[in-house]
C-alpha cells in the first residue's frame, strides 16, 4: 500500500496536484477490533469516539476494507451511516494506462471495472503450497471472454484434474423424490418413490404432487392419466353374458305359463289355483327381467328405480307363494268336522293376502323414494385409479327394509308349508313351497357376505346372480314337478291320483 501511494504521489501523470497519504489499521481477524479501527478511522485519534471527529484536512476519501467479507460487511454497515463510498471521489472518468499493457478506469460513480485473477491453491508432496493463476474475470473485454478458466491446470483436492462429485447420491429421475438420510450431510438422500396417486415430473425432485380426484397416475408416475370409467356395461362380457341369462331366463316361466293354459281344466292346474299360479309365474318373469335395470349406464332415473322394482316384484312373487301356503292350510284344517276355516277358502282370500303384502311393499318403497332417493355417485375410494359410477341407496336402513321384508314373507311361507308338508294328498304342493323358500332364503343370506366382500361392477353382478339363482329355485321348486307330471305322467294327472284314492293292485 505504501509503495504505491508512493509512486501515484511521484507521478505527474496519475493525479497531478493530489497527494495521497493513507492510515492502516490491523484487525487480527477480530470483529471487535474491526470495528475499533473503523471508529479509529472516523474519529481521526488513536482511541475511538462514535460519532465525532478530531480531523480537520484532508478529509478521509475512501477505505479499502478486509479481504474477508465477514469483516468488510461490518464496516460497510457503519461507513455508509457517515457516507463514505468502495473509492475516491476524484476518482470520477479517470484512466490509467499501466506498463504492462493494464488499464485501470472508473466510472461516473467512482467504482472500478470488476478484474480479478482466479487463483488455484494447489499442494506439493513435500507440503508447500502454490498459488496458480487458472483464469481471470474482467468486465472490461467482451463478454463472452470475461470469464475464462484453464481447467487443465486446476488441481483439486484429491490431487486430481477431474472434478469430484459434489454429491454422494445419483440423482432422482421423474417418479421419484429426494428423501434426506438420517445423520448424513444433505447431499446424501434416498429416491423414494412416489406413492400411489401422486407424481414428480422432473429431476430430483423435494416432493411428489398429488394428481386431481378423476385422475391417477401412470405406471412411471411422472405423468396424471384420466381415471378409466367402470360401470357393468352390456358392451363388456359380463355384462353381456348375465343380460342373455335375463332374457332367456325369463322365456321359462311364459312357456310354463302357456302350458298351464293349455292344461288349465286338468286336475293338476285345478288343484294348484290356475289363476294363482298365472300370477306367480308371470311375476317370475318380472323377476329375471327386473336384472336388466342393474346392468348399462346407472342414470339418476334408473338409479331411483332399480331397487324398488326389485323390491315389489320378488314382493308380488313371495305373496303369490305365501297365499298358496295359507290356502293349503285352510284347506287341510278345513276337512275337519265343523270347522270354521270352510268360508276362507275362496280364490278372493288368496287374492286379497296378495294384495295386502304388495301394498306393505310399496309403501316402503315409497317412503324410501321420498325421504331418501337413490342417486348416481362417482365413486373413487373403492377402487383406486378406477371411477366406479354406481348408484348409492342413500339409506342402507330403507334398503334393508325393502330386502329384510322380502325376507318375512318367505321366513313365513316356509313356517307354515312345513307345518303341512304331511298331508296325505299324493301330491303335496306344501314340500315343494318349503323347498323353494329355503332355496330362496339361502341365496339371499349367501348374497350378504357376497355383496359387502365385493366392489365396483362386481357388487351389482352378484345382486343380478342373486336375483336370477333365487328365481330358478322358485321357478325349479314350484313349477318343475308339476311340468313333468303333466308332460311324463298324464296318468297322475287326475283327481284320484291327486286324492290318493288309486291304489295299485297286487
Amino acid at each position: 500500500m505504501r509503495f504505491a501511494v508512493d509512486e501515484i504521489n511521484n507521478s505527474p501523470e496519475l493525479l497531478p496536484n493530489v497527494s495521497l497519504g493513507f492510515y492502516a489499521y490491523d484487525s487480527c481477524a477480530l470483529l471487535h477490533w474491526e470495528l475499533e479501527g473503523t471508529l479509529k478511522m472516523l474519529t481521526g485519534l488513536d482511541h475511538a469516539i462514535p460519532n465525532y471527529c478530531c480531523r480537520e484536512r484532508p478529509p478521509l476519501a475512501a477505505i479499502i476494507g478486509h479481504s474477508s467479507s465477514t469483516y468488510s460487511i461490518l464496516m460497510a454497515h457503519i461507513l455508509g451511516l457517515y457516507r463514505y463510498p468502495q473509492l475516491l471521489y476524484y476518482f470520477k472518468k479517470v484512466q490509467v494506462s499501466f506498463g504492462n499493457q493494464r488499464e485501470l478506469f472508473f466510472n461516473e460513480n467512482g467504482d472500478p471495472p470488476a478484474m480479478y485473477d482466479i487463483i488455484n491453491w494447489q499442494r506439493h508432496p513435500d507440503g508447500s503450497m502454490t498459488q496458480v493463476k487458472v483464469g481471470h474475470y474482467n468486465t472490461v473485454v467482451e463478454s463472452n471472454h470475461s470469464f475464462t478458466v484453464n481447467s487443465s491446470l486446476v488441481w483439486w483436492a484429491h490431487g486430481s484434474h477431474e472434478v469430484p462429485i459434489s454429491i454422494c447420491s445419483d440423482s432422482c429421475s421423474a417418479g421419484f423424490r429426494k428423501a434426506p438420510r438420517m445423520g448424513e450431510p444433505i447431499c446424501c438422500f434416498e429416491c423414494v418413490p412416489c406413492p400411489q396417486g401422486e407424481i414428480s415430473n422432473r429431476t430430483d425432485s423435494i416432493d411428489c404432487s398429488k394428481c386431481p380426484w378423476d385422475m391417477w397416475t401412470n405406471n412411471q408416475k411422472n405423468q396424471c392419466l384420466p381415471k378409466p370409467i367402470e360401470y357393468l356395461s352390456y358392451d363388456e362380457p359380463l355384462g353381456f353374458t348375465l343380460s342373455a341369462t335375463s332374457v332367456s331366463s325369463s322365456m321359462v316361466p311364459l312357456s310354463i305359463l302357456r302350458l298351464f293354459h293349455h292344461y288349465k281344466n286338468t286336475p293338476m292346474v285345478r288343484a294348484n289355483n290356475y289363476s294363482l299360479s298365472c300370477i306367480l309365474l308371470l311375476s317370475l318373469t318380472s323377476c329375471f327381467l327386473s336384472s336388466l335395470v342393474f346392468i348399462g349406464y346407472p342414470h339418476t332415473e334408473k338409479c331411483l328405480l332399480r331397487q324398488a322394482t326389485f323390491g315389489m316384484v320378488f314382493a308380488l312373487c313371495i305373496s303369490c307363494i305365501l297365499a298358496k301356503t295359507i290356502m293349503v292350510f285352510f284347506a287341510f284344517m278345513a276337512t275337519k268336522p265343523e270347522s270354521s276355516l270352510k268360508r276362507w277358502i275362496s280364490p278372493q282370500v288368496s287374492y286379497m293376502i296378495v294384495v295386502c303384502c304388495l301394498l306393505l311393499q310399496l309403501v316402503l318403497c315409497v317412503m324410501w323414494i321420498s325421504t331418501s332417493p337413490p342417486f348416481q355417485q362417482m365413486n373413487t375410494e373403492s377402487k383406486p385409479g378406477t371411477i366406479v359410477i354406481e348408484c348409492n341407496e342413500n339409506s342402507s336402513v330403507a334398503f334393508w327394509s325393502v330386502l329384510g321384508y322380502l325376507g318375512i314373507l318367505a321366513s313365513i311361507s316356509f313356517i307354515v308349508a312345513f307345518l303341512v308338508r304331511r298331508l296325505p294328498d299324493n301330491f303335496n304342493e306344501a314340500k315343494f313351497i318349503t323347498f323353494s323358500m329355503l332355496a330362496f332364503l339361502s341365496v339371499w343370506v349367501s348374497y350378504v357376505p357376497a355383496s359387502l366382500s365385493s366392489q365396483g361392477k362386481y357388487t351389482v353382478a352378484m345382486e343380478i346372480f342373486a336375483i336370477q339363482s333365487s328365481s330358478w329355485a322358485l321357478v325349479i321348486c314350484m313349477f318343475l314337478p308339476k311340468c313333468f307330471i303333466i308332460l311324463f305322467r298324464p296318468h297322475m294327472n287326475s283327481k284320484e291320483h291327486l286324492l290318493g284314492k288309486n291304489k295299485v293292485q297286487k
